[in-house]
């Protein structure tokens, strides 16, 4: 299966679907993680917080040839920010993972009361000058903490991975990243634990292109150029996920998924402007 990639304002391109892979851990992890590999996924995500870092490395080291073509991907927590602990947590996480790079590694929340992650970015930028890493990136980044980055380093994120569901589309903050050529990647893509897949819209335009509510929201989120990371599993499930590029979303049914979009719709009130996370 051939997927589709979106690529960033300096040319680096990621493919336009991943695996989340939250929870999936040890030998269970690894054995979900190289289904996806062999089914056709190339971007894996992670972060030290998921403590499966080496789940992630030892499946991606037994995917042979391809190799070359994953995105494995880490994140730095938030008890990490200061320049000297980010390069040294940068370190180990590629140690754990059993590779000789960690292909994009981001920041996994700003913190901004804190108020270290431009250290941490700066950390980031060393560790890639040094080939520990690939690519740089963000995690739940508002507009406001990215102008301060670049105005501070002069380096912008090629992805920023937030929170994007109908629940919570982010149309704003999608705009914004897209004027900026950085690349939007959105976490839990088709909800969790809430009822999204059984809201009348989204089943009656899955059912119009004869595809599951999952594929049609993972549609949608295509046709809006964000990467979607959903986390399965199940071979069976992992495939369905990944075939939805023929899937051909009229702009009508786009924005009618997108008008569902609540005030109150993030899954657990995660605002980056206050919310902290180490």
């Amino acid at each position: 299966m051939t997927i589709p990639h979106l690529t960033a304002a300096d040319g680096t391109t990621l493919p336009a679907i991943g695996l989340g892979t939250y929870r999936l851990n040890g030998a269970a992890g690894v054995d979900a993680i190289g289904q996806a590999i062999r089914a056709g996924y190339r971007l894996i995500d992670s972060a030290v917080n998921y403590e499966n870092e080496g789940a992630v490395g030892r499946a991606a080291r037994a995917a042979g040839g391809v190799r070359d073509e994953l995105i494995v991907t880490s994140k730095l927590p938030g008890r990490h920010h200061r320049y000297d602990e980010a390069l040294t947590t940068i370190e180990e996480s590629v140690y754990r993972t059993g590779l000789d790079r960690i292909d994009l590694y981001l920041i996994h929340w700003p913190n901004p009361k804190v108020d270290l992650y431009v250290q941490a970015w700066r950390a980031l930028i060393e560790a890639r000058e040094r080939g520990l890493v690939k690519h740089i990136g963000l995690s739940n980044f508002l507009p406001e903490h990215i102008d301060r980055l670049v105005a501070e380093t002069g380096v912008a994120p090629v992805v920023n991975q937030i929170e994007v569901h109908p629940y919570f589309p982010q149309q704003e903050a999608i705009d914004y990243h897209r004027e900026h050529g950085i690349l939007v990647q959105g976490w839990s893509p088709l909800g969790h634990g809430n009822d999204l897949q059984e809201h009348p819209t989204i089943v009656e335009i899955a059912a119009g292109h004869g595809v599951s509510p999952a594929q049609a929201i993972l549609a949608w989120h295509v046709a809006r150029q964000v990467i979607p990371l959903p986390k399965a599993a199940s071979p069976q499930r992992q495939i369905e996920n990944l075939d939805v590029f023929d899937i051909k979303l009229t702009d009508a049914e786009v924005e009618a998924i997108t008008a569902l979009g609540r005030p109150d719709g993030r899954l657990a009130d995660q605002d980056p402007a206050v919310y902290e996370e180490f």
